[in-house]
């Protein structure tokens, strides 16, 4: 398969439905955001503790979910969509790592060890991805599940950051002001 086609040279893409849009349009912006969050969960991973490499290993098949739904304006039954369930699958995930972290207290600066700054970066991002994702909203009919997945998914980060940096002995550091 040739992974070049020339057919994006005049700044337009392909939707899933194969409609042509702009490069520009307010639903590759949503996807490409959620294709940074993968890229960076990627970089991220392995961390050396295999049962968060498992967790972000689930969270990177998820977002090529939420890529494809975002990239289909008009899903059939069998395509790929976010759905309640993968929301359950993060919530638990935040649960699970909760029971090892002491309860917050403050804001925390992101940072600490690699791994967890890392974490941090792909949880800002993700951030940025559910924004994305809310102006979609406004302006077209998406899968609001995706979106509910995107707000956990960005508190799955940063209880994971902050998880792996206890994990590291990086002690958390918190604002002053």
């Amino acid at each position: 398969m040739k992974i070049y086609t020339g057919r994006g040279d005049t700044g337009e893409t392909d939707l899933r439905d194969m409609s042509r849009v702009s490069k520009a349009n307010p639903r590759i912006e949503a996807y490409g955001t959620v294709d940074e969050v993968n890229t960076l969960v990627g970089v991220v991973r392995p961390t050396g503790y295999d049962d968060l490499d498992d967790y972000l290993e689930r969270v990177q098949n998820h977002l090529h979910i939420v890529q494809a739904d975002f990239a289909n304006p008009d899903p059939d039954e069998d395509d790929p969509v976010i759905r309640e369930a993968h929301v359950d699958e993060i919530e638990g995930i935040i649960d699970t790592v909760a029971e090892e972290l002491e309860p917050l207290q403050s804001f925390v600066l992101p940072g600490g060890s690699e791994p967890g700054a890392k974490l941090h970066h792909a949880r800002a991002v993700c951030r940025r991805a559910e924004r994305r994702a809310v102006a979609l909203q406004g302006e077209e009919d998406i899968n609001d599940t995706a979106v509910t997945y995107l707000n956990r998914l960005s508190d799955a980060l940063f209880q994971l950051a902050r998880l792996v940096n206890e994990r590291e002995g990086v002690p958390e550091e918190n604002p002053t002001y």
